[in-house]
């Protein structure tokens, strides 16, 4: 992206931060001109600002270019060949990396490419999208592109840059099921609020904090989070307010099932599979991860308002026949 684009996404992004009510509305519309990188207009911010404070004083500038139309026109042809080739690289990063079946990390591709990938010839979105899906984990991802493309993407600095871009928006990628609330969705978004960096904090379920714009979420929170969230409108409702649970039986009945709660008698955790769990921590004060096997974890639950599939179901029924027989 030229420094004239990058410019004018950074003033804009300043003006939508800067105002609550604008965010929504003209945050959609700016959007789409930068091919739905969903996010990616606060990258400038965060480059020139950190990862922490953020007091930046709103610029003084046109309301009424805050439309696709005006602002698109407001370039000259050469950014806006730019921006349009922006809009479809990203559009062909969305739909490869779907087709790859790794669309949750959707935008963590997008923001690679929109920060990094200027110089690069020849892009294919394909090949990009298989870095995704063979890489173990971020670290050997940033390798691996690096030598692919002849980049040096330092991997502290992608770190810091897309905690703060998923801590500044839920991650619409990450669902598979929109319509319904599932077990293997509320693992995702658990895993999407440890990765985003949540903090902890009384009272909230993802929401973003106005005074320093962290999303925070309570240990309850951080289902009823999921459960109140609506992907379709990306806002929170109030339909659960209360965590309804079940216990089921001993951690060492529980089915391997993602999205299954977990249980210590004082605090849920959500079981994100290979052995590990994801929880919202007073003592750490955010979002954090470890193993099922450390011990505190002692009851299996499920959680009211979420679909389990029949593996759980049968589990249930097993447990409670071996009940009724003592």
């Amino acid at each position: 992206m030229s420094a004239a684009v990058a410019a004018a996404v950074k003033k804009i992004a300043i003006y939508i931060l800067g105002d609550e009510h604008k965010r929504g509305k003209l945050f959609v519309a700016v959007g789409s001109i930068i091919a739905g990188f969903l996010g990616l207009m606060f990258l400038p911010i965060a480059v020139i600002s950190g990862i922490g404070s953020m007091n930046i004083e709103p610029p003084d500038i046109d309301k009424n270019l805050f439309t696709e139309s005006a602002l698109f026109e407001s370039l000259d042809s050469e950014q806006q060949a730019e921006i349009t080739n922006i809009q479809n690289q990203g559009r062909a990063i969305e739909d490869a990396m779907t087709n790859a079946g790794v669309r949750d990390q959707t935008i963590k591709a997008q923001l690679i490419y929109m920060s990094y990938f200027e110089d690069v010839q020849n892009f294919n979105a394909e090949s990009y999208a298989n870095l995704f899906v063979v890489a173990p984990n971020d670290s050997d991802l940033i390798a691996a592109i690096n030598s692919t493309y002849g980049l040096d993407i330092d991997y502290d600095e992608f770190v810091r840059t897309y905690t703060f871009v998923m801590n500044s928006t839920i991650n619409a990628f990450m669902f598979t099921d929109t319509s319904t609330k599932n077990c293997v969705d509320l693992a995702a978004w658990a895993d999407n609020a440890y990765i985003s960096g949540w903090g902890y904090m009384n009272g909230f379920m993802g929401e973003r904090n106005e005074n320093d714009r962290i999303r925070y979420a309570d240990n309850a929170g951080l289902v009823l989070g999921y459960l109140n969230y609506n992907p379709m409108e990306k806002v929170f409702d109030s339909g659960y307010d209360t965590l309804v649970y079940t216990e089921q039986g001993g951690i060492d009945t529980m089915p391997e099932v993602i999205g299954i709660g977990v249980f210590d008698g004082s605090q849920h955790g959500i079981y994100v599979g290979n052995g590990e769990v994801i929880f919202s921590s007073a003592d750490c004060g955010y979002v954090t991860k470890e193993p099922v096997s450390n011990g505190s974890w002692t009851i299996w639950c499920t959680y009211m308002g979420i679909e389990y599939p029949q593996e759980v179901e049968d589990a249930i029924e097993s447990l409670s026949g071996e009940s009724s027989s003592e």
